[in-house]
């Protein structure tokens, strides 16, 4: 558990998956951050790639 505010929720709930594991690093030895870090970096990466792989609204028919 984190003891400080947790982040506000995004509606993504892979995002707020990964938030959550990053909020609860301070219960980690501090040999267990790096791999953490890595892999929130990892998911967050994956997800902002994801939402660039969405085709955007169509301008036809304007």
């Amino acid at each position: 558990m984190n003891d400080g505010p947790s982040p506000a929720p995004t509606g993504n709930p892979e995002v707020d998956a990964l938030l959550d594991r990053l909020a609860d690093i301070g219960h980690l030895a501090t040999e267990g951050h790096v791999e953490v870090y890595e892999d929130v970096h990892r998911g967050l990466r994956d997800a902002l790639t994801a939402l660039d792989a969405r085709p955007g609204p169509s301008s036809y028919g304007n």
